[in-house]
């Protein structure tokens, strides 16, 4: 196996090194993107056409031309698909400057250099700009009409596209000359778009009011064209002389318009398209590229149209022969590659069939031996199955041995059990006869036994049916009425959490055959999932079909909780199971034992989640589907709820509700627990002494933010974040970081330990925890943080010279100090303006520095103006005014006044003692 594995290797091999030789021959792809404003007229076809043919040049070069046929959003969002694309340069004719100048800086950012070809944006922001100098243009076309005053002349004006570059430019060029001749008078000027179709109508209404006019200056020979048609409609094409600007080659260009005396004269707009290649991949070769790449312009007129019409006609012959030459170099390529492709797979099958032969003749010799080999191993596979076997038999009897003694202890846990529950039931009973209202405590341990005692007959069932030990007991009950019983033990808890619980069927006197333990077993594990998962003011439903002319029915038991991811669903009745989103303590036996004691009533039970999760038990009608020692006569069905599984919870509905009257003189302490018996345990006890503040943990962040408690208790187990990742939160935050956490967690080892240290914890308490210790931790971490608010107070402003801990609030301090500083002698310096300076609020800073000062913040900063003062009245010699203006006292007066109630002595009296 190992040596057929080699020769597969060395194949693999073979086939990597020859491609790998054949790609490194290549060039690297270089990948250029450009967008055109627009196609619909020659000379942007004659710019394109140029661009492929210089790129043309280069195998290695790919040049993607994208259209934005006029429209600006269409350009934005061809740039921003080649800044996402990455290509390695991008090249841009904008439509308009200003819009397109952001996406331009954008490209720049993103490390994509950005070449401007024709038109300019609103900066210079991009590598490298491309295109006549279209101030030159309009100054070429004013002196073409300078050149000709003699009297007044009448000029028109016909613009390009408002606020793109070229029009602006060539405007501004041809009024640099024009606007020195007092005798050239404008008769008024149009806008266009570029096209003659968008002047038409404009010039028609001004050469009517008008008249004929000696001179129109289009700013590109489309226009120019439409200038003249509309001249001859009016019969004025012989007073007016057109002078447009492009100049291309062609029919329909500008210097045949010129030889067929359309057009007095055109200026020559070179379209760059070459140019704007070749410049393109120095940039990327790295070479020194100028920012501005002009190329010139000239004038063509009927003394030169003709040289200029051959020398493009030879150009354009010459571009279609290097076409033609790079087209047919391709096709030589092609060939090349596919031959040489040919070459390379009849080399790699010649070896692969040598090395077939090689192997098939080694194969041969190799199975003899490996048969011999295998003769061994069965012999030693016998043997060894033999020990598995041994060794499986000694691990069944352990494991049974140690699931009996689980069970056994199991047992002797509801004889305590029984003994408290039952001590509780009198003591109940005791208050009951002297008039007494039970306590909350006393209530707590009665509906935690009630759970307790559940969880572990949950146990003993679960080692039953592993042992199929259940016998079914089944009598005729009313359904409904069975249901209903069980639906009001959870009626009082659906309303203390706001959550709609319903019953509904469509036939109430339904009889069905059931094992009514087994079954009040389904119900309650089904009803205490939905409630666990459920959150307050959601809804619950309990729905009985009787499927009227079949022989089953379904009972529907349905929520709007968090649900069950749809890729766990297979798993929900697997033991111990546990979903991914489930943050709640659960044994997963519950799900398990209901599967089992449906199945044990031959029906089945089905899971669906979609916003929330719905479970739906059929069974059967009737009793032909059990045998005859299966089927019992209980006595009929009271309608009463069953005592045996009463969990009455008489805490407080408003028990996480906040008190309204904050006493001044007492600590805050903010519990963040979902567990709602101990929520409330804590709060009662604590809140004797302690401001209380409430949180199931899906807002303890934000009420840690808003309050800014004394002390955090939190759990780790939480349905949102866990208490590691809380406790890291607010350590982690300014505001916050002062404030001492103590961790609540049933987690004991070494590694839950130190997490909790990572993450900042003050405290790390296990559950079950000692009250007396809670109190006392509580005690001397508050003590902890007066002695640190009587080292601030006296060292104001020396904290900076001392030892730096590290610490949140050394840290703090430090920042305060510093911005006070900074303002020392701006007698404007406010609590708003240092609130803003740190970056929190001011009634967040007032809390911050109260918690860890015990000073407001007005205070804490008067108290560090007048300890520099002091410092300032030892070591300097400035007079009593310098030092209450330097230090931020609005006057002389204001500064004697609080110095002498801090004091006790005025500034000069305190200088004369020293």
């Amino acid at each position: 196996m190992r040596t057929q594995r080699n020769f597969f290797i060395s194949v693999i091999s073979l086939f990597i090194l020859l491609f790998s030789c054949a790609k490194q021959t290549e060039e690297e792809e270089v990948r250029i993107g450009f967008s055109q404003a627009m196609l619909n007229d020659e000379w942007r076809q004659s710019m394109n056409n140029a661009m492929e043919v210089q790129a043309s040049l280069y195998p290695n070069v790919t040049l993607s031309i994208s259209n934005a046929n006029y429209n600006v959003q269409q350009q934005i969002a061809q740039l921003k698909e080649f800044i996402s694309d990455s290509v390695d340069i991008i090249i841009v004719s904008p439509i308009q400057s200003k819009p397109i100048t952001p996406i331009v800086e954008e490209a720049m950012n993103a490390g994509i250099p950005v070449l401007v070809v024709d038109r300019k944006t609103d900066n210079q922001k991009y590598t490298a700009y491309v295109g006549a100098d279209n101030i030159e243009v309009g100054r070429n076309a004013a002196k073409i009409i300078v050149s000709n005053v003699q009297d007044s002349l009448s000029v028109i004006e016909i613009r390009g596209l408002a606020g793109s570059s070229p029009a602006d430019e060539r405007s501004l060029g041809f009024h640099q000359i024009l606007d020195k001749f007092p005798k050239i008078k404008f008769a008024g000027t149009i806008e266009g778009d570029w096209e003659k179709e968008s002047i038409t109508e404009s010039l028609r209404e001004l050469l009517s009011r008008t008249g004929p006019v000696d001179y129109i200056f289009a700013h590109n020979d489309r226009m120019a064209k439409g200038a003249w048609e509309e001249a001859r409609n009016l019969g004025m094409e012989g007073h007016i002389k057109i002078i447009g600007v492009d100049g291309l080659n062609g029919p329909n260009g500008g210097i045949q318009l010129v030889k067929d005396g359309v057009l007095n004269a055109t200026i020559l707009y070179p379209t760059g398209g070459a140019e704007a290649i070749k410049i393109a991949l120095k940039i990327l070769n790295a070479e020194v590229v100028p920012t501005n790449n002009i190329l010139s312009t000239t004038v063509i007129d009927q003394f030169n149209a003709d040289i200029m019409q051959n020398q493009f006609s030879k150009i354009n012959e010459q571009q279609g022969l290097i076409e033609s030459q790079i087209s047919a170099i391709k096709r030589q390529e092609q060939l090349y590659y596919s031959q040489n492709n040919i070459l390379k797979i009849i080399i790699i099958f010649s070896v692969i069939i040598f090395g077939l032969a090689v192997y098939s003749i080694y194969s041969k010799i190799a199975i003899s031996k490996k048969n011999r080999q295998l003769e061994l191993i069965n012999k030693k596979i016998t043997v060894q199955r033999n020990q598995i076997e041994k060794i499986a038999n000694e691990v069944k009897d352990s494991n049974e041995a140690k699931l009996n003694f689980f069970t056994g202890l199991s047992h002797e846990f509801k004889t305590p059990i029984t003994l408290i529950m039952s001590s509780i039931e009198s003591l109940k009973e005791t208050d009951r006869q002297k008039g007494f209202k039970t306590g909350f405590e006393v209530e707590l341990i009665q509906n935690n036994s009630n759970r307790l005692l559940r969880l572990i007959n949950n146990l003993l069932d679960f080692r039953k049916v592993e042992d199929q030990n259940f016998n079914v007991r089944a009598s005729e009950t009313n359904i409904f009425r069975f249901s209903n019983n069980i639906f009001k033990e959870f009626i009082g808890e659906a309303k203390k959490r706001g959550i709609k619980f319903n019953i509904t069927t469509n036939n109430e006197d339904l009889d069905l055959f059931i094992d009514r333990n087994l079954m009040d077993k389904v119900y309650f594990n089904l009803l205490s999932n939905a409630f666990k998962f459920t959150p307050d003011n959601g809804r619950i439903d309990i729905e009985i079909h009787d499927n009227l002319g079949e022989s089953t029915v379904n009972i529907h038991f349905k929520d709007n909780g968090i649900g069950i991811p749809e890729n766990e669903l297979k798993n929900v009745f697997t033991p111990f199971f546990k979903g991914s989103n489930n943050r709640k303590n659960s044994s997963g036996v519950g799900l398990h034992l209901s599967k089992q004691f449906v199945e044990l009533h031959l029906g089945k039970i089905e899971v669906k989640s979609y916003h929330g999760t719905e479970f739906i038990i059929t069974l059967f009608k009737g009793n032909t589907h059990f045998n005859e020692d299966q089927i019992v006569i209980d006595p009929d069905l009271a309608d009463t709820t069953l005592s045996d599984f009463t969990e009455d919870i008489t805490m407080d509905d408003n028990y996480m509700d906040l008190d309204t009257k904050i006493r001044e003189d007492s600590y805050s302490i903010l519990l963040i627990e979902d567990n709602r018996d101990l929520s409330f345990f804590l709060k009662n006890k604590l809140g004797v002494e302690y401001d209380m503040i409430l949180s199931d943990g899906t807002d303890g962040i934000e009420l840690a933010f808003e309050n800014i408690p004394d002390v955090i208790i939190c759990d780790v187990n939480l349905p949102d974040k866990n208490g590691f990742e809380i406790c890291e939160i607010l350590k982690n935050d300014l505001r916050t970081s002062h404030i001492p956490v103590i961790i609540l967690t049933a987690l004991g080892n070494k590694d839950s330990f130190l997490q909790g240290l990572k993450s900042g914890a003050d405290l790390y308490l296990t559950k079950p925890f000692n009250y007396s210790i809670l109190t006392q931790s509580i005690k001397s971490l508050l003590y902890n943080r007066e002695k640190l608010r009587y080292y601030y107070t006296n060292n104001i402003h020396k904290i900076d010279q001392g030892q730096a801990f590290g610490s949140p609030e050394q840290l703090f301090v430090r920042q305060l100090n510093e911005q006070i500083k900074k303002n020392l002698d701006n007698t404007n310096f406010s609590v708003e303006n240092l609130a803003e300076a740190l970056n929190i609020s001011r009634v967040q800073l007032y809390r911050k520095v109260k918690a860890i000062i015990g000073l407001s913040v007005s205070d804490y900063i008067s108290n560090y103006r007048l300890e520099n003062a002091k410092t300032m009245l030892e070591n300097t010699d400035l007079s009593m005014s310098e030092i209450g203006y330097s230090t931020g006292f609005s006057s002389p007066n204001y500064f004697s006044t609080a110095f002498k109630s801090k004091y006790g002595v005025t500034p000069g009296a305190y200088k004369k003692s020293l």
